[in-house]
């Protein structure tokens, strides 16, 4: 184990050790097989459930909201064509048909050199720079990335997974059941447990399940380096919220229900849609940081995964279950052995 720093800043649970061997390095055979730990936020009280057991946690009327974007395969590995040397790019998004990648090689590249993505034959031109690690590159092949990078990328799986080493059996487990929107560098996990299966029988017990869109970027994981972590700036995401959507929810709420959102991701959407005082559509940028004390106006409840310390996704959870009730089930998972990080097992705060 490492050992950490107590938390900061007043009473949060900001950071935790974890022994290393449960950092979840390969998805369950079956993603609902998952544990799910419940916590009732009334009463503080835990239980532990597996994720197959979802429909008989919520009630009829409930409505789950999911995030449907869509991971690219955004990694790339090849070689400079001029040395020969190794290097490796994440594809972050793209503007008349120049990419910006955050890229890694050895010794200092200058604009106009090539570089090869494996064996062929996509190319991409360095034509400059937005920071000494992010590239702005030219491919040179015509295709839309999602094209290009469906051919020739892989899935960009976290460093804390196999050191970021991809398996083929990761295009689909890296991958919602649902996913439908491309646009994300790395998976809402908590909607990772979720299978076609699952889905119906939830919507034959009478629960509702609507869809918001927030492309996941490399900011979501960044660690919080501030002494006070809620002063920490937090990362732009693209997400949108559907007029459909606002009238699941509006309807949910008509008829006594509960909207639980399926992942940190779905709740800055639904909360970002509610910031003028009243949900509405809300289509653009989200900065929304949720910590300590918020007042959340869309959501009763979140499922999701178990966060990596000292992140802002902690302080989101926290902010719905309770600094110290988070701390205990933390605790309570890490003495059970529960499976962390975006392959891990799931908790539900309701």
């Amino acid at each position: 184990q490492t050992r950490r720093e107590p938390p900061v800043h007043g009473m949060l649970f900001f950071d935790y050790e974890l022994p290393p061997h449960l950092v979840a390095q390969e998805p369950p055979a079956n993603r609902d097989a998952s544990r799910l730990l419940v916590i009732d936020r009334s009463s503080g009280s835990l239980s532990h459930h597996h994720f197959r057991d979802l429909p008989s946690l919520l009630r009829p009327g409930d409505l789950l909201v999911l995030n449907n974007t869509k991971v690219l395969p955004a990694r790339l590995l090849g070689v400079r064509e001029q040395t020969g040397g190794k290097w490796e790019g994440l594809f972050l998004q793209w503007n008349n048909g120049v990419w910006e990648l955050m890229t890694h090689t050895r010794g200092y590249a200058k604009e106009g050199e090539w570089f090869w993505v494996g064996d062929g034959p996509l190319r991409l031109e360095l034509v400059g720079r937005t920071s000494d690690r992010h590239w702005l590159m030219r491919p040179n092949l015509p295709g839309t990335p999602e094209e290009l990078l469906s051919a020739h990328g892989r899935m960009p799986l976290p460093p804390y997974i196999r050191k970021g080493v991809d398996a083929e059996a990761d295009r689909e487990r890296y991958q919602t059941v649902y996913a439908e929107k491309t646009g994300s560098v790395a998976a809402p996990t908590a909607g990772l447990h979720f299978t076609p299966e699952l889905l119906s029988r939830l919507e034959e017990t009478g629960i509702g399940i609507a869809r918001v869109t927030l492309h996941v970027g490399l900011g979501t994981f960044a660690p919080v380096k501030e002494a006070d972590p809620t002063k920490h700036a937090i990362h732009a995401e693209w997400c949108e919220v559907s007029e459909t959507t606002v009238q699941a929810i509006r309807a949910c709420r008509d008829r006594g229900g509960r909207v639980i959102a399926v992942g940190t991701t779905s709740a800055r959407s639904l909360e970002s849609a509610v910031r003028t005082g009243e949900l509405q559509s809300y289509r653009g940028d989200t900065n929304l940081f949720i910590h300590p004390p918020f007042q959340f106006h869309a959501i009763d409840g979140l499922i999701t995964n178990f966060h990596l310390p000292r992140t802002t996704l902690l302080l989101l959870v926290q902010a719905l279950a309770g600094s110290e009730t988070l701390r205990q089930a933390y605790e309570e998972a890490i003495r059970h052995e529960y499976r962390f990080f975006s392959y891990g097992d799931a908790m539900i705060v309701m």
